[in-house]
């Protein structure tokens, strides 16, 4: 039975990042769920188990899964994988942080932190995240006027305690074939650590959303990576 995807966008953005290589698998013959994270944060934290059962909620019953996870749904990944056991067959980090061994780890570093405390409001809740961003910056990631629309208004307004959570990374998540799609800086340097674990790492090039820029080539390249380098056997 072929795997089927599972298309985990970042909490600081919406489905629609991930739809379009959804679509493209599906016209590759292959199954692709994009379960939906937008209201993860409603409720106050931890914010970590209502990612969990949003992924559960949003996969088949059946069938083997194999986790793609972009931005800071890499650090969730470990934690989706318990939720949904045996039945994860392989993890992809496109474009991703990636979490330690085990332990807990924070959704943003110490460093950016101070970034992100300047931009809160007296809520306690920060702006879209493309609005943290010049249009130097957000132009490149959403050339396409249509696609934009959609990325910016889905976006939930997230509040800080997101970012200073920390997430439970149980041990041994990493015991089914793990690997990494990077697109362009800074991810470079992710990208270099992901091989120092001995993963295969893949570079499509294109700015941090490139799956709606490219989501055809970024269909090819999920595909590539699973059927060539994960489980180059089958």
């Amino acid at each position: 039975m072929q795997a089927i995807f599972v298309l985990v966008h970042s909490p600081s953005v919406g489905p629609s990042t991930w739809r379009p290589v959804a679509e493209a698998l599906g016209r590759r013959g292959r199954r692709a769920v994009v379960p939906d994270l937008t209201a993860v944060t409603e409720g106050g934290p931890p914010h970590w188990p209502r990612v969990v059962e949003a992924v559960r909620a949003a996969v088949p019953e059946e069938g083997p899964l194999v986790l793609v996870g972009h931005s800071n749904a890499g650090l969730f990944l470990p934690v989706v994988k318990e939720g949904l056991g045996e039945r994860v067959v392989a993890c992809v980090f496109a474009d991703a942080h990636l979490p330690p061994r085990d332990g807990l780890v924070r959704t943003a570093e110490e460093a950016f932190l101070p970034f992100l405390r300047d931009l809160a409001g007296d809520d306690g809740l920060l702006p879209r995240w493309t609005d943290w961003w010049s249009e130097e910056d957000v132009a490149p990631m959403l050339p396409d006027p249509e696609v934009r629309r959609r990325v910016v208004e889905e976006q939930p307004r997230l509040p800080l305690v997101y970012y200073t959570q920390r997430v439970p990374v149980p041990a041994g998540w990493d015991g089914v074939p793990c690997g990494f799609l990077w697109y362009g800086p800074p991810y470079d340097k992710v990208a270099e650590r992901a091989a120092a674990r001995g993963w295969p790492v893949t570079r499509a090039p294109g700015a941090h959303l490139h799956q709606v820029v490219d989501p055809e080539g970024v269909a090819d390249t999920l595909l590539r990576i699973v059927n060539s380098s994960l489980f180059p056997e089958r």
